[in-house]
């Protein structure tokens, strides 16, 4: 069998073990379908990727990413984990300081920051009003207080997430992950504000996730999508830093900064394991 080259790092926390955990296969040529979704299954992992070469002469490198169930069109830390797991293999990029990643949704920039830093390109995200029998079943699930609820929409941007802003940080905390499970319930993101002073400016949760468990630590796809959601409302303003993953024990960062029409969704990497795989 291959031997391959085999990464596994932490992405959205500036503290090692603190983030969202992704393994990354580097040379993924050759690898069938069958095997990656079998091997990202034994990873265990919310995702893991597997590298290859680009088919779209704009890109640096294209990307796949499976959940333990099915593969994904995109996701956040896994755009992050794989353009620096990339890097760290020895990849060079056609513009220096930007990364351009071929995945399902097409072609997402990804630009290298200080510090092991990595930002992408929110992609475009699709805002539709919520299903009301989707609405009232989550709210039931989650015994969410009707007064908590700000706003809600269905957002698209590759994942479908049932998005819901609630009045506080509290709330989005408050909600127990364990009364919703993927795949009666799929994907729902909620989001309050912390406290006036707080060194971040939001809390979000991803429940129902498809990796079978109770709620995802960090995720970048959910951020970069309610980004979107607030910028084409016009509620987006300067730029945030997103709590995610407290419920669970995770110290999760994720920085939004718009710059013209693109909004960074940002984080740190860190690599723990460089090594091979026999596969």
């Amino acid at each position: 069998m291959p031997v391959r080259r085999f990464i596994q790092c932490d992405v959205f926390s500036p503290v090692p073990t603190q983030g969202n955990g992704l393994a990354v296969v580097v040379d993924a040529d050759g690898l069938s379908d069958d095997a990656m979704q079998r091997f990202a299954a034994w990873t265990n992992l919310a995702e893991t990727t597997f590298l290859l070469p680009p088919t779209d002469p704009l890109a640096d490198y294209r990307v796949r990413i499976f959940t333990p169930m099915r593969e994904m069109p995109f996701a956040g830390h896994p755009t992050l984990g794989s353009c620096a797991s990339w890097l760290h293999a020895g990849g060079v990029p056609r513009e220096p300081g930007l990364v351009r990643q071929q995945c399902g949704v097409g072609i997402v920039p990804v630009r290298i920051e200080s510090g092991g830093r990595f930002a992408f390109d929110a992609p475009p995200t699709a805002v539709r009003p919520m299903d009301p029998a989707t609405r009232a079943a989550i709210v039931e699930a989650l015994a969410l207080e009707p007064g908590s609820i700000v706003r809600c929409a269905e957002l698209q941007n590759g994942p479908v997430w049932q998005a819901f802003e609630l009045t506080s940080a509290q709330a989005v905390l408050a909600a127990d992950a364990s009364r919703v499970r993927w795949p009666t319930f799929r994907s729902i993101g909620l989001i309050g504000p912390r406290p006036a002073g707080d060194a971040c400016d939001w809390e979000v949760r991803m429940l129902a996730p498809s990796s079978g468990m109770s709620e995802d630590p960090i995720t970048g796809s959910l951020n970069a999508a309610i980004a979107r959601w607030r910028r084409a409302e016009g509620r987006l303003g300067a730029a945030t830093t997103v709590a995610q993953g407290t419920a669970i024990g995770r110290s999760g960062r994720v920085s939004v900064s718009p710059d013209g029409d693109a909004v960074w969704i940002g984080g740190q990497v860190h690599v723990l394991v460089a090594g091979t795989l026999t596969l």
